[in-house]
């Protein structure tokens, strides 16, 4: 299935990092988190991607132009540097159609600007670039396609460190509560549609909000529930702690590597 990422961000919680790089570009360990959704997305056999560029287009562009599979990937130098032998790759295999959807594009209006480019592809699938989950893709898919509707998005629990606070009439604090978030659900992007989406989205409109009224009044919308590791790189914080998470091989979005380590352990038995 092609995936249709939306990567024209201007990233504005992130501004030490999105004055110099558009939001899909904020490095993760080696790579920017682009990457990292699509790695997770190639991981699953979905190799074809479509992305919706806007702020920072000509980064991510030069980015892909300029692809360097040495840096994330194990090789063989010989004969003085002249010679290098890759012993795996990472989007040797992908196909990327780079389309400038406009820097004021509302995340329909660039989904509408892509529609050409899913061709006659009955269903596809659709994201963000900044979320990344551990999600089983696979049981996603098969709920979708159990349910014959036209959209399904995931719905996680926001990881939220917040007090509820009750106050006198006075402006006295009289209790604080840490705010309990179980019952809350929200959209956590990574999207399936049916091309008939296209058909609910009218110009200018942004993605989650008519369309998907639309879709709701129809019964045509679901929600795939998951209680697995889910995070948004919104903030300097988050960025952090991702950073954190990957430098200690401890990334659960890292899903290919579950795949690399299984394949090492066949050979070794």
């Amino acid at each position: 299935m092609k995936v249709v990422l939306f990567c024209g961000g201007l990233g504005l919680r992130l501004r030490d990092y999105s004055e110099k790089v558009p939001k899909a570009m904020v490095p993760i360990g080696y790579r920017p988190v682009i990457w990292h959704v699509m790695k997770y997305y190639a991981h699953f056999g979905h190799k074809e991607f479509i992305l919706c560029l806007g702020y920072g287009a000509d980064a991510i562009k030069e980015y892909f132009l300029r692809y360097d599979e040495c840096v994330s990937n194990d090789f063989v130098l010989t004969d003085g540097g002249k010679q290098i032998k890759l012993l795996n790759a990472d989007i040797q295999d992908w196909k990327i159609t780079f389309v400038d959807t406009g820097i004021q594009s509302t995340v329909g209006q660039r989904l509408k600007s892509v529609e050409e480019h899913i061709g006659k592809d009955e269903a596809f699938l659709a994201n963000y670039t900044d979320g990344l989950t551990d999600l089983p893709h696979m049981d996603h898919l098969a709920h979708f396609r159990a349910r014959n509707v036209i959209a399904s998005c995931l719905c996680i629990t926001p990881r939220l460190s917040m007090h509820q606070v009750t106050m006198a009439g006075d402006g006295r604090i009289t209790r604080l509560d840490e705010l309990s978030h179980s019952r809350i659900r929200v959209n956590g992007g990574y999207f399936i549609f049916k091309r008939e989406i296209f058909k609910y989205i009218c110009e200018g409109e942004e993605l989650v909000h008519a369309p998907f009224q639309r879709l709701i009044k129809e019964d045509q919308l679901v929600g795939y529930t998951y209680n697995g590791f889910w995070a948004a790189m919104d903030t300097f914080k988050d960025k952090m702690l991702l950073d954190d998470l990957y430098a200690r091989g401890k990334a659960p979005w890292a899903v290919w590597r579950e795949r690399q380590n299984l394949s090492l352990y066949e050979e070794c038995a």
